[in-house]
Formats: C-alpha cells, structure tokens, sequence
C-alpha cells in the first residue's frame, strides 16, 4: 500500500481457523512489502498469531489493556504512533486488531464511535488495518454498528470487499443513538440539581462519591462534571438538570439540557478546536470511565462515569 488513506476492514470469524485463515495473509504481505506490521489483541489471540508466523517476523505487539482504556486515548496513541512511522519513512503501515471483550460489553457505544471516527481520524497516514470480531459471543447489535462504521470487509486468503452497508462519519456520529440506562440508573439519583453553575455541580459530586470510589477518580470526575455542565450554560439551552447516582464503587453523572449538543460529531474524541462544547467533551473522554453522548427530541445528554464496570 502506498499513499494515504485509511483502509479500514472488518473481520466476522467463527473460530480460530478463520481468525488466521485472514490474519496470516495479511501480516505477511506487510511484511513482505517492508512495512511496519502490528498486531492488538488479547492475550490468547496475540499467541494464536505469533505462533502462526515465522519466529522471525518482525511483528510488532502492543497490549490491548493500555491501549484500549478510553477511545479518545486510543485514537491519540495510534495517532503518535502511525505519525512516527511515516517520519520515519514508512511508505505503508498494517495493523490487525481487536477490541477487548470488556470494552464491547460494557461500554460499546462510545467504542460504535471510536470506530467511525478513525475513518477520518487516520486519514492522512498510509494504514490498512483491520478489526476482528468473533461473532459467536459479539452481540447483534453491536455487529450491526461495525457493518456501519467498516468501508470495507475482510475474507479468507486476502480478500478485501466494499462494504455496501458502510455509513459516512459524519452521518453516523450524527444519527440518534438509543442511550441504554445503566443498571444504577435504576434507582433513585442521590442528587438532582437545576440549572447548577460549575462550582455547584462539584460540590454536589464531592458530598455524594462513595467512600470505595478511589480519590483520584474522584477528582477527575469532578473536573469532567464542571467542563460538561459549563458547556450546558454557555452552549447550551436552559433548563439544564444534572443528576448523580452512586454506588459500590462507581457513580453516573448525567448532565441535559434542551439544546442540539455540539456541532462537532467528533467532539471528545477529538482534540476540541473552536466548536460548540469541544473543550469539555474532550477533557470527558480523556478522564472518565465511560462517557456517553445522546441527542433525542428533548436535548442533549452527556452521562458520565466512574468507577467499576456496570
């Protein structure tokens, strides 16, 4: 591959023969054509594909716990990364990766937009890469995201097709999302507070974190809360309602108010230029457990996390 362009392709397999039978190829003709060659997976799988290589070939593997911790992380690391590469005159770059299956289960709809951002976001580098997804324990709805945010699918022996169900970026970022209430949501929120000004809205996250909730965490969710709820009373439209839930171990802030959100579909998952609520969205992403953005007849809605997994 030479220019640039992301050519980014998903991979529906069944088992480990048809994990390889798409990985093998593909890693091999990077490395025959001398190009930096990387593989992301968990554990188990990175040594299903090593041992499938030569012991010679100089692959490339990068841990998935780290680099798949936040979204806007990973497209920042992947971003320094790949612009490393083609400093160093790399003229073509292949990486062949995974979601981990904590990030699909718990978390999957700010990873639906990581996956479309990075049709945009790494545009200017000479990638192919490709995303695998074991349909045997990914969930439908999920696989019906990856049909929509994936130009292209893999196959068996190196084929690479158009996808026909692929959707532009900025058509999917934009579409209402159906926002699933996580199960703490089901209860009673500890606080609930009308048109809070910053200073409020942190008050009120210190007087209700649990006492497990480490304190850096803590801290960070205070700093997101008050960016977020800020954004609301500058960018937004009034009323805006801010409620907390907190638990063993974890707390939910959600932050609405009447307006359309931000105008930039990659907000937080982007580094913030000078569009509407930028700034706030991505200090979020960069520092929360989950962040989840939802847009209905009634406003915006930023839901905010930290803590364990729900």
């Amino acid at each position: 591959m030479s220019g640039r362009g992301h050519d980014h392709a998903a991979l529906h397999y069944r088992g480990d023969e048809e994990l390889l039978a798409v990985a093998v190829p593909f890693l091999e003709g990077g490395l025959a054509a001398g190009e930096p060659t990387l593989v992301s997976m968990e554990p188990e799988r990175t040594e299903l594909v090593r041992d499938a290589l030569p012991p010679s070939a100089r692959v490339e593997y990068l841990s998935t716990g780290d680099l798949y911790a936040r979204p806007a992380a990973a497209i920042r690391s992947y971003r320094e990364l790949l612009a490393g590469f083609v400093a160093g005159g790399a003229a073509g770059i292949r990486v062949f990766g995974e979601l981990p299956q904590a990030a699909i289960d718990t978390s999957w709809d700010w990873w639906a937009r990581y996956e479309a951002t990075v049709n945009h976001a790494y545009g200017e580098f000479p990638l192919r890469s490709m995303c695998a997804y074991d349909v045997r324990t990914t969930p439908r709805h999920v696989l019906d995201d990856v049909a929509r945010t994936h130009p292209f699918v893999a196959t068996a022996g190196g084929g690479h097709h158009t996808n026909t169900g692929y959707v532009d970026p900025l058509s999917f970022l934009t579409d209402p999302r159906p926002m699933a209430p996580l199960p703490i949501e089901g209860t009673a929120p500890l606080a609930e507070l009308a048109d809070p000004r910053p200073a409020d809205a942190r008050r009120a996250v210190l007087a209700t974190a649990p006492v497990d909730l480490p304190a850096a965490e803590v801290d960070d969710l205070v700093l997101a809360v008050s960016e977020i709820v800020d954004n609301a009373l500058r960018y937004g439209r009034p009323p805006v309602r801010m409620r907390i839930w907190a638990g063993a171990g974890q707390m939910v802030v959600s932050v609405h108010d009447t307006g359309a959100g931000p105008a930039d579909p990659f907000a937080g998952l982007l580094p913030a230029d000078r569009s509407i609520g930028g700034r706030g969205l991505w200090i979020a992403h960069q520092i929360c457990s989950q962040v989840t953005l939802h847009r209905d007849e009634t406003g915006f809605t930023a839901r905010l996390a930290a803590g364990r997994p729900w």
